[in-house]
């Protein structure tokens, strides 16, 4: 068993325990995958990932939760294979994650990343984008360059989820100028957005840990069940979550008038609360903080909340059940339980 290996079986781990055990494995690989970008960039990844700050000077900043590298290395385990053999995979998926990341807030206009300026406010939309670029490119570099045996259908797969993601982060920019966003879009929008990039994650374990085709198609459905309940979990956040937690201001995705699963799940509930949300929503002029706090109490009136974190609950249902119908082994099966269940109740 090799030493990686042997960290992740000694006795049962809270989920922060299980992500802080990724984010010390992962970090040293991923760091080194950075620096071997061009300096104009690195430097934009390095404070993006908390790691220098505006000037380069190196910072110890919140870098993220590193929960995709959990999962790929953790299903890696799963299967019966080691650490070591997936951990090129979750550097790369945490490389895609942080693109979009990057993408994501200059699309948002977002201003504030994990309790700091984001990369785009600090070096300009242009560079912050390109930036992105590079990480996207550099995380094929990583899967490809890793020599395992599976490394070209490994790539065929991440691939493909950035090809959804991108397809859901484009329907989302879309639904921000419509009014007639039906629930149904909404889902199928968020599983492409989230669901798509953490089947990825728990496929990509599977595989290159060696694991069965079944099993990497039901650990794949683990990750997507997972993603869509993350994904209303977060959405909840976007409303209700505190600064402390989120690292973005209060009521943010409102202030955006941003189609949340909540809130268009309010908005097609046929309520008097719908009705006033939708006027509230059609408003040319910025909402006041008075206005947000009025929006998301109308969205929990009209069911937006209940409905959400219901659907995530059952949701996590499903992803646990997948997680025995693969018959992922133990230590590994309980870590991903217990991240399964962090995903779906973070604290508000």
């Amino acid at each position: 068993m090799s030493t990686l290996q042997e960290t992740t079986s000694q006795g049962d781990r809270s989920a922060a325990e299980v992500l802080a055990w990724s984010r010390e494995v992962v970090d040293p690989a991923l760091r080194a995958a950075v620096a071997t970008l061009p300096p104009a960039t690195r430097r934009i990844a390095d404070y993006h990932f908390g790691w220098a700050d505006e000037d380069g000077r190196p910072a110890h900043a919140d870098s993220g939760k590193a929960i995709r590298p959990a999962l790929v290395l953790l299903t890696a385990q799963a299967v019966g294979g080691t650490t070591e053999s997936a951990l090129p995979a979750a550097v790369a998926v945490e490389l895609v994650h942080n693109f979009s990341l990057l993408h994501d807030d200059v699309m948002d206009c977002d201003t504030s990343r994990r309790h700091r300026a984001t990369a785009w406010t600090v070096f300009g939309l242009g560079p912050a984008i390109l930036a992105g670029d590079a990480l996207l490119g550099l995380a094929f570099d990583v899967l490809v360059g890793s020599g395992h045996p599976a490394r070209g259908e490994a790539a065929r797969i991440l691939g493909a989820a950035v090809q959804e993601l991108v397809d859901g982060q484009l329907a989302d920019a879309d639904f921000e100028t419509r009014d007639d966003v039906v629930p149904a879009e909404c889902v199928r929008m968020a599983q492409l957005k989230t669901g798509a990039l953490l089947g990825c994650c728990t496929a990509l374990g599977a595989l290159l840990g060696g694991g069965r085709p079944d099993q990497v198609d039901h650990l794949r459905l683990y990750g997507e069940d997972l993603g869509l309940a993350y994904q209303y979990v977060d959405d909840l956040l976007g409303i209700w979550g505190t600064p402390s937690v989120t690292g973005k201001p209060v009521y943010s995705d409102l202030t955006r008038r941003k189609k949340s699963l909540p809130v268009v799940t309010a908005l097609a509930s046929g309520t008097p609360a719908a009705r006033e949300l939708a006027a509230l929503y059609a408003r040319s002029d910025e909402l006041s903080h008075e206005d947000l706090t009025t929006a998301a109490a109308l969205v929990e009136t009209a069911g937006g909340r209940a409905t959400s974190q219901a659907q995530a609950d059952a949701l996590l249902t499903a992803a646990l059940g997948s997680l025995i119908t693969a018959g992922a082994l133990a230590p590994a099966s309980a870590d991903l339980e217990r991240l399964a269940r962090l995903a779906t109740r973070r604290d508000h």
